[in-house]
């Protein structure tokens, strides 16, 4: 199994992906504490937290977990985070099969401007064109019905839900699994949906909102 992914900076017109560094924790303590409210299924740390949160996000590398902080290009502040995660080889072989998108937030100022929309495209770009994966994962909570229409929306297939399958974030659920609702892009589908979320980018597409996919 891949410890963990080297993917370089991953540059978009509204947002570039940098992995995620020490050096980003007090724009996120900031981009956390703009406006929790959309936060109810979420993993997203309290400003006070975010050391520890991005000193464990390197600690779960064992799992595959690859984190980038979302720097907004328009004025180069750190304004959430997303990752690669959960790799899967194919049978016998090293090389990648498959690889999830989570741990997905967004500052409550960053939320609706397309930035989520293309972060991930840039993400989605490199899982299938440099990776070479044939499957994408996304889960959200089940119950998350804001989260589960901008995953929807980006494009990608609905598979299901599946009943206590995740670790809730919810409040008041800590040790609790939740059921998630899952999706996904297959390679077939990937020319599709690529051009799908570039048409929304360049077009009426900016009213997304971000995926909130924990793991």
């Amino acid at each position: 199994m891949t410890s963990r992914l080297d993917v370089p900076v991953l540059h978009g017109s509204l947002v570039r992906l940098e992995p995620l560094t020490m050096s980003h924790a007090p724009d996120l303590a900031r981009a956390a504490e703009e406006d929790r409210s959309s936060y109810a299924y979420t993993l997203v740390p309290r400003a006070a937290e975010v050391a520890a949160y991005v000193e464990g996000r390197f600690a779960e590398g064992s799992g595959g977990w690859t984190p980038f902080a979302q720097v907004r290009t328009s004025d180069g502040t750190a304004i959430g985070c997303t990752a690669f995660w959960d790799l899967r080889t194919w049978p016998g072989r090293q090389d990648l099969q498959a690889v999830e998108v989570g741990g997905t937030w967004l500052a409550a100022s960053a939320q609706g401007t397309g930035i989520n929309t293309e972060a991930k495209l840039l993400l989605l770009t490199y899982a299938f064109e440099t990776l070479g994966v044939v499957r994408v994962d996304l889960k959200t909570d089940a119950r998350n019905e804001r989260s589960r229409r901008a995953i929807a929306g980006l494009g990608v297939r609905f598979e299901g839900v599946l009943r206590s399958w995740s670790r809730s974030w919810a409040p008041g659920e800590e040790g609790l699994l939740r059921d998630s609702a899952m999706f996904s892009v297959i390679a077939g589908e990937w020319p599709t949906v690529k051009s799908a979320l570039r048409a929304r980018l360049t077009g009426t597409g900016r009213r997304d909102r971000p995926s909130g996919s924990a793991s």
